[in-house]
Parts: C-alpha cells; structure tokens; sequence
C-alpha cells in the first residue's frame, strides 16, 4: 500500500479556510447573540469554511467541492460591485487551480481507489 501524502498546497488551502471560518464565525459571534437579522446565514457559511477545511486535510473529495462552492457563492454575492467581484474571482480561479491539480486529485481519490 502506497501513502497517499497531502500535497502542501492543500494543507495551507484547508488551513485558510479553517482560520476564514473560524475567524469570520468568533467575529460574527456578538451579532448572532444579539438575534440580528440574517446573521446566521453569515454563520452558516463561515461554518461551512471551517467544514470544507477540516475534510480538505482529511482527503475528503466533496471537501473540496465545498471549498470550491463557497468561493463561488462569495464571487456571487459580490455583484453589483465589480472591484469586489474580481478580488473573489481572482481567489476563486487561484483556489479552482490548486484544487484541481493532478496531484491534489490523487490526493482526494485516496488509497483505496488508487490503480495498483
């Protein structure tokens, strides 16, 4: 049985979205408390940052694809603002590269389903 090693890109990936989440949820918190409108889909998505990085580093394949959507529904809600839409663009397309390289798709196929 070979290792399957986690290529480096994708622990720093995972770790930031770990520190986004976690970060963005601790931030966020106060409101949440004081049952401000909408903050809790604020909070859904800084938990589903903390989700996608804590699978990311444990090989999971739909991890990654959470990770992907997350950036996506960032670039999404940026619009009208064009400056905003570009900067989360920019990540989303950087992010996309990284994930998809062919090592990080070994990396998420695991050892189990590796050719022999």
């Amino acid at each position: 049985m070979t290792l399957n090693r986690r290529p480096l890109s994708i622990t720093i990936l995972a770790c930031l979205y770990l520190a986004v989440g976690i970060l963005g949820f601790a931030f966020h918190f106060r409101e949440l408390l004081s049952l401000q409108p909408d903050i809790g889909w604020i909070e859904l998505t800084e938990f589903l940052a903390i989700v996608a990085g804590a699978f990311m580093l444990r090989g999971h394949n739909w991890a990654r694809w959470l990770a992907i959507a997350w950036i996506a529904f960032h670039v999404a809600i940026s619009f009208p603002v064009l400056r905003m839409v570009a900067i989360h663009f920019l990540f989303f397309a950087v992010i996309a590269w990284f994930l998809f390289r062919p090592t990080a798709s070994r990396y998420f196929r695991g050892p189990r389903n590796q050719p022999t």
